[in-house]
């Protein structure tokens, strides 16, 4: 892929968006730690969770205030310098349905981080983000073929349908990994650079929307400074919606990103289908926590909290490398076969195992995953 011609003239307004944003939510997290102490918004140690001492949650407001603020004054300063031209996907209404929906994710996951709501509550307010996202009309219209030349159309109905899916799915694949310190904003910060790298290729040329990416990766790294082992403050169910809803909807706007996002976001995504499968076959909800996923793994064969971290960081940049090297078809290939891949491997590690023996196996999940819906 080679990169647009006017990159020189962009690079400017990334790189300030990108620690605009990093600054703000690096300043701001320490200011809602001490509210989400005063909230009483806390994980305490139990034998369920990672941490050792009580954290707060809830740092999810400093990245959703660290995006928003920067990507509302990029956008005010844009329309009255055009330095930027504002792709067709970005109409006023996704604009809204971006921004709006984004601040209503990060509302509704502080109510769960407050009140520990029900899974079902969940799922209503994740139901609730995907609608106000298609109301906007930002909604999935065509995917490429993994079976040929050309692309795959969405209408009606269907288009709504995967529309709504990839939105609620893509916040639960957020959430499901969300196991260590640092390793659900890790990977969502690893998926918002490649999204804005794509988006100054040729291919797809919208430097207005990889200016966007930039900032929510940098909100994200200011973020990561209080989040990494050992974090002082958790991301919670605010971070998990804000920054779930805000990768689905800016792959969307984005063309041909889709099949980006769900290869650079391939381990959560993948992890989340598998654990979903391996506890139906065992005649478990699907929402039961236990200690199945691919972190817990690592964990198990003997790397330390911060290297089972940095693992999956590397995995999801060599995907993300991939999305470079390959076209959009074989994006699509690439991910069915590490799906196939990830289940054999899951599957080796996991014959020996019974449902009964993983659930008396100690839990280390953050209240999200056990509160996750799909």
């Amino acid at each position: 892929m080679s990169l647009i011609p006017d990159l020189g003239d962009v690079l400017p307004l990334l790189a300030a968006a990108f620690i605009a944003a990093a600054l703000i939510a690096l300043v701001l997290t320490p200011l809602v730690r001490r509210i989400a102490i005063r909230l009483d918004n806390i994980d305490r140690p139990e034998e369920r969770r990672v941490n050792a001492a009580p954290v707060p949650r809830g740092g999810g407001v400093a990245v959703a205030i660290a995006f928003l603020t920067v990507a509302i004054a990029g956008m005010i300063i844009n329309a009255q310098t055009g330095d930027v031209d504002v792709p067709r996907t970005m109409e006023p209404q996704a604009i809204v349905g971006l921004l709006a929906g984004g601040a209503v994710a990060t509302i509704l996951g502080v109510l769960d981080d407050t009140f520990q709501l029900r899974a079902r509550w969940q799922l209503l307010g994740q139901l609730l983000v995907a609608a106000i996202a298609v109301a906007a009309g930002i909604i999935v219209t065509y995917l490429n073929n993994p079976f040929g030349p050309g692309s795959i159309t969405l209408a009606g109905p269907y288009a709504i349908g995967f529309t709504v899916l990839w939105i609620v799915g893509m916040i639960n694949s957020i959430n499901f990994i969300d196991g260590l310190d640092g390793l659900s904003s890790g990977i969502a910060l690893i998926a918002a650079i490649t999204l804005g790298l794509i988006s100054l290729t040729t291919a797809v040329a919208q430097p207005y929307i990889g200016i966007l990416c930039f900032a929510l990766a940098g909100s994200l790294l200011g973020f990561l400074r209080w989040n990494f082992h050992p974090a002082s403050i958790f991301i919670g169910t605010s971070g998990v919606m804000f920054v779930g809803y805000t990768l689905a909807v800016l792959s969307i706007l984005g063309t041909a990103k889709v099949a980006v996002a769900l290869l650079v976001l391939g381990v959560p995504i993948i992890d989340t289908f598998w654990i979903i499968v391996r506890r139906l076959a065992t005649g478990r909800s699907p929402f039961t926590p236990d200690r199945g996923h691919i972190h817990h793994r690592l964990l198990n064969l003997g790397l330390s909290h911060s290297q089972t971290v940095l693992v999956i960081y590397a995995m999801c940049i060599a995907l993300s490398v991939m999305t470079f090297l390959l076209s959009g078809t074989g994006q699509l290939y690439a991910f069915l076969g590490l799906a196939l891949a990830f289940g054999l491997v899951v599957f080796l590690l996991t014959r020996g195992e019974t449902g009964d023996a993983l659930e008396a196996e100690t839990y280390d999940e953050p209240v999200e995953d056990e509160q996750a819906t799909l």
